[in-house]
């Protein structure tokens, strides 16, 4: 084998490699961000979205800390996504069910992060907390390693059931969400504003993301924002399979 034929293969080695890392760089980065952005959200303690309502609820009258919850409540839902839909989920969708819970209780007891005492300082946090929850999704979104198991149970139920899927997923947000208040859990301002904001944040943050990976990989990556299919406003878990049904 000549010089040039080994150069030539060591470029396509490279190359295989480098989309690859990328993709699950940006993937593993936006579940940290996202993490840090429910941590933020619940130190703040103005409010959190409908599905951490319920994980914080059942944190208060059990044992296991939210982010263990996190995990449960996504390993079930994983599992009923993939009964009905008869496939099984892949690495990604389990990597994003164990990591954001471990995440989450990692930074919820560092030293660091506190609540703030001033009114002011808890807004700011809880501001930052929406904002990163929306860049995080969008960027563990965007390179297609796996949508939200809730996305893949609200669809699944849906076709099953002949019921439109926003109608679906209101049902269980409100489910969820009344089940975590009566529980205890955090319900207030906060909670209004992550379901007014995190959507079109999350549209922005996955068609910016898209652009980016793709233009890292240099390949065409087609990216599906909100516009282009009824997502879940709040992905904590990964389910494996594309994005649009």
């Amino acid at each position: 084998m000549t010089a040039e034929s080994l150069k030539h293969r060591g470029e396509q080695l490279q190359n295989g490699w480098r989309p690859f890392l990328i993709r699950w760089g940006a993937f593993l980065a936006g579940l940290w961000i996202m993490a840090l952005g429910i941590a933020l959200m619940i130190k703040a303690g103005l409010g959190l979205a409908p599905w951490d309502v319920f994980h914080m609820g059942l944190a208060m009258v059990t044992p296991l800390t939210v982010g263990t919850w996190l995990q449960l409540v996504g390993l079930a839902v994983l599992t009923g996504a993939s009964v009905l839909a008869r496939r099984l989920p892949g690495p990604g969708a389990v990597l994003n069910m164990f990591l954001v819970g471990l995440f989450v209780d990692r930074l919820l007891a560092s030293a660091w992060l506190k609540t703030p005492g001033a009114p002011v300082s808890q807004w700011g946090m809880l501001l930052c907390g929406l904002a990163l929850i929306g860049l995080g999704n969008g960027l563990y979104i965007a390179p297609r390693l796996g949508a939200g198991p809730r996305d893949a149970l609200v669809i699944v139920l849906s076709e099953k059931l002949g019921i439109s899927i926003s109608r679906i997923r209101l049902i269980l947000e409100v489910s969820v969400l009344v089940v975590g208040w009566l529980l205890g859990g955090p319900v207030y301002f906060g909670t209004l504003l992550f379901s007014l904001t995190i959507g079109p944040m999350m549209q922005v943050s996955i068609q910016f993301w898209g652009k980016m990976i793709e233009m890292w990989t240099g390949r065409g990556v087609t990216v599906e924002g909100i516009h282009q299919r009824t997502l879940r406003s709040h992905h904590h878990d990964g389910f494996g399979g594309k994005v649009r049904g």
